[in-house]
Formats: C-alpha cells, sequence, structure tokens
C-alpha cells in the first residue's frame, strides 16, 4: 500500500512506514512542500494513495469527501509534544495491520486514546 506523507508530518514517518512494508512518499520529496492542500489531496488521489497528514482541513469531509480518495489517516499530535510521540501514534495505527484492507474511502484519526475510523457514506 502507498501512503502519501503530507508535510506537516516528521521526514521520518517515511521511513517508519516503510518498516511496516508499505511505501510512503513525503510531499516534499516531490515537490509539492509549499502545495495547497487541494495539489496534495489530487496527487494522492491520481496515484492511487493514501494521504497521512496532521492537518485536520484534510478531515473536512465537506472539502475532502473520504469517499473519493483511497484514504485519509489524520494524526491528532495536539497532546504530541516531540517527533517520538507523533511516531509513536503512527506506529500504533500501522501495528493495527487489519484495519488498512478497510482505509479505501475512509477518514481515520489517531490520537493519544484511539484510532476513529468514519464509516462510507450510505450508497457510497
Amino acid at each position: 500500500m502507498d501512503f502519501l506523507i503530507d508535510a506537516s508530518l516528521p521526514r521520518d514517518v517515511a521511513k517508519l512506514i516503510a518498516s511496516h512494508g508499505h511505501q510512503g512518499v513525503d510531499v516534499r520529496d516531490i515537490g509539492l512542500r509549499c502545495a495547497p492542500d487541494s495539489a496534495i489531496a489530487a496527487y494522492a488521489h491520481d496515484h492511487q494513495m493514501v494521504l497521512v497528514s496532521a492537518d485536520f482541513d484534510f478531515g473536512d469531509i465537506r472539502l475532502y469527501p473520504p469517499e473519493n480518495h483511497f484514504g485519509v489517516v489524520i494524526i491528532d499530535q495536539s497532546r504530541a509534544i516531540a517527533v517520538a510521540d507523533i511516531l509513536l501514534l503512527i506506529n500504533r495505527f500501522f501495528n493495527q495491520s487489519e484495519l488498512l484492507a478497510f482505509l479505501t474511502g475512509r477518514l481515520v484519526i489517531v490520537d493519544d486514546h484511539h484510532i476513529r475510523i468514519r464509516p462510507p457514506l450510505p450508497g457510497k
């Protein structure tokens, strides 16, 4: 599975994703460092990638309907004060490998205590 990592997350996220057997591509490595959110979402969609971000704008289902994407994972780093804390959140998500099969068309929020998965809208 391929993941597009937003610039709101540490660069080490790509290595962590690779350690779980997946490809992680950082937007800073493909010329999208300062790109608008819409361009990042479009790139993820066009390349069939799951978008991973700490930017809650991607969690706005009015702007980025999950059913139009291959998955959006939001890392809530509001309580994570160090890179290691953020990596722990992401690692916890990837350790739940059964969740990966259900990412397409879903919004996932990962925080200190929960991994919440928004179900697809009826009829989608």
